[in-house]
């Protein structure tokens, strides 16, 4: 059951997804509209833009074992066949460099603002 399980997500985020959400949610005066832990198939997105047609994806460290690391590139192999772009960043990133973050979103975004400005 993807969606109840993606319901749970969005009640239980992690602090990266909780910091990147609010980031994100300032697209939407250029346009982007994302949604958070949103089902896809068997799998359940942590951020997705359908008009952009990017899939943001945080990673903890669980997702360095070889099993993740597998599990991972099923995941985006399959949603790229859909026709989304993943980018995929760690949950450290986020916490430590979100304007890092911010600037690798823009630009796959083509955005061109400032990256002193919220995204």
């Amino acid at each position: 059951m993807p969606s109840q399980f993606a319901r749970f997500l969005r009640k239980n985020q992690t602090d990266a997804e909780r910091k990147l959400w609010r980031e994100l949610r300032y697209l939407k005066q250029y346009g982007f509209h994302f949604r958070r832990q949103v089902p896809m198939r068997q799998y359940v997105t942590d951020f997705i833009c359908h008009s952009a047609k990017l899939v943001i994806e945080l990673d903890g460290g669980q997702h360095d074992e070889i099993k993740a690391i597998a599990s991972d590139a099923r995941r985006t192999a399959w949603l790229e066949t859909q026709g989304y772009k993943v980018l995929r960043f760690w949950n450290n990133d986020v916490l430590l460099n979100v304007e890092g973050v911010q600037t690798a979103i823009r630009a796959e975004l083509r955005l061109d603002c400032p990256p002193t400005q919220k995204i």
